[in-house]
């Protein structure tokens, strides 16, 4: 429905009014088979297109306050990307310079966004502890002790970062569901978003459940349920955003109903899958926090109403969620069998040369030897009405080399069988024999392009590989 004029009529004073006030979308294909109704917060409207807006401008406002950040001053971070991206915004309003540490399993995209407003990246690796030197909390550490006016906002402990969700996203879901939220369902990283979101609406309904999604390689789930912190759960995974080799103290366990562990592969997945079903665009936490909501569908009844975070937008994945050679290197995706629109993709950019059926055969030789082709397809009008073969033409030749007058169609062989883009390779394989060299294929622009044995042989190479 288009909005009325009216409601275009407030200007922001500057883009940090812009956010929050996030749509809440219903979930409809992929969960079609669950009783309850499954709602989105969608959080990609945000000016850094992710929640982290939110606790971004509420941990500055706040170390504003208690004088930490002066005038000029320099923001110093750790962050997967999107918090850098929230304080970045605000930086360039209120004057500040930023200088964020992250992991290099961090998207390349996210890491050039940052740069975008003229933030300064150390990239450190992600398979070091967090005391060590090296690891990307520690060099912040030290960065914000080295640099003078600078300051350490530290996302993880700062509870600036539990409050702004206490005071923005939990009243706003509560309001858009018009208090009938049964359950939140929450990608749990620095646990500012489920825990202030969660704490306030259990204040409204403690009956409401607050379900955290952790992921394989991290200790939240554990901890919860055993009260123990075990170094041998810790290991490096994809999945950017949720989980933690540490306990962050914005992480109040007592908020936190239960913990769902999600695999990589399935956030991966399911991340692939949001846009393709339901037409949202979101990124990699998203696709876990919706992979754990459907693992944990037994939770659910009748009459419940169940709100899913969506954190961050999709584009900052696309050298990996939604990069196929990404998804396949880490055996996320299955091989897929070649298709005839697969075996031509090394020439579907080239003209099919062909030759007509009135041509001399000489004529039909000259344009085989000018683009070094053993097989042409042969074309009277339109149609494709014969084939010539070079072997076959070779030993004509051999016996009657006056056959190079005649007319193409006096000689030609079987036109080459015509296939769509879609028949599976084993098809197309079993058209070509001895007596037949080639197939031809129909894309669905209508253009025509041939598929020959060396085709064949190159893509079950590249399958092999």
């Amino acid at each position: 429905m288009q909005k009325s004029r009216s409601a275009y009529q407030k200007i922001s004073r500057n883009i940090l009014e812009t956010i929050g006030n996030t749509p809440l979308v219903r979930i409809n294909a992929i969960t079609r088979d669950l009783p309850c109704t499954v709602l989105a917060k969608v959080e990609t409207t945000n000016p850094g297109n992710s929640i982290k807006d939110r606790m971004a401008v509420k941990m500055i406002e706040d170390a504003e306050k208690a004088g930490h950040l002066k005038p000029g001053g320099t923001i110093i971070e750790a962050t997967s990307g999107n918090t850098g991206m929230g304080l970045a915004i605000a930086a360039v309003v209120k004057g500040y310079k930023c200088i964020f540490t992250t992991t290099d399993k961090q998207s390349k995209a996210k890491l050039d966004a940052l740069r975008a407003f003229g933030a300064d990246v150390v990239l450190c690796p992600s398979d070091v502890e967090p005391e060590d030197p090296r690891s990307y909390y520690s060099v912040s550490s030290r960065l914000a002790a080295e640099i003078p006016g600078s300051y350490k906002l530290n996302q993880y402990d700062n509870l600036s970062n539990s409050i702004a969700h206490y005071k923005q996203t939990g009243p706003e879901i509560w309001e858009q569901t018009e208090g009938k939220i049964t359950h939140l369902v929450v990608g749990t990283g620095t646990g500012g978003t489920i825990c202030g979101t969660g704490q306030y609406l259990k204040e409204k309904n403690p009956d409401i459940k607050v379900l955290g999604i952790d992921t394989y390689g991290s200790v939240f789930k554990k901890y919860k349920e055993t009260g123990i912190f075990d170094k041998n759960e810790i290991y490096p995974y994809a999945t950017e955003g949720i989980g933690k080799d540490f306990l962050p103290k914005n992480v109040n366990f007592s908020v936190i109903d239960h913990f769902e562990k999600v695999t990589d592969r399935d956030a991966a997945i399911m991340t692939r899958r949001l846009p393709r079903e339901e037409g949202i665009f979101v990124g990699n936490s998203s696709g876990a926090a919706m992979a754990g909501l459907m693992q944990m569908k037994d939770l659910f009844k009748q009459g419940d109403v169940v709100v899913v975070i969506f954190h961050d937008h999709g584009t900052r994945y696309l050298a990996k969620a939604f990069n196929d050679d990404w998804m396949r290197d880490r055996g996320f995706l299955e091989i897929r069998k070649p298709k005839a629109i697969d075996l031509i993709a090394f020439h579907k950019n080239q003209k099919l040369i062909t030759v007509d059926a009135g041509s001399t055969l000489n004529d039909a030789l000259n344009v085989m030897h000018q683009f070094d082709i053993s097989q042409i397809p042969v074309r009277k009008g339109t149609d494709f009405v014969g084939s010539l073969n070079d072997s076959v033409l070779f030993s004509q030749l051999l016996n009657d080399p006056s056959l190079k007058a005649k007319k193409v169609e006096e000689l030609m062989q079987a036109p080459f069988p015509m296939v769509s883009g879609q028949a599976p390779m084993e098809e197309v394989s079993k058209l070509i024999t001895r007596e037949n060299n080639a197939v031809l294929m129909k894309d669905l622009s209508g253009s025509i392009h041939i598929i020959t044995r060396h085709d064949l042989i190159r893509s079950i190479s590249q399958m092999s590989n």
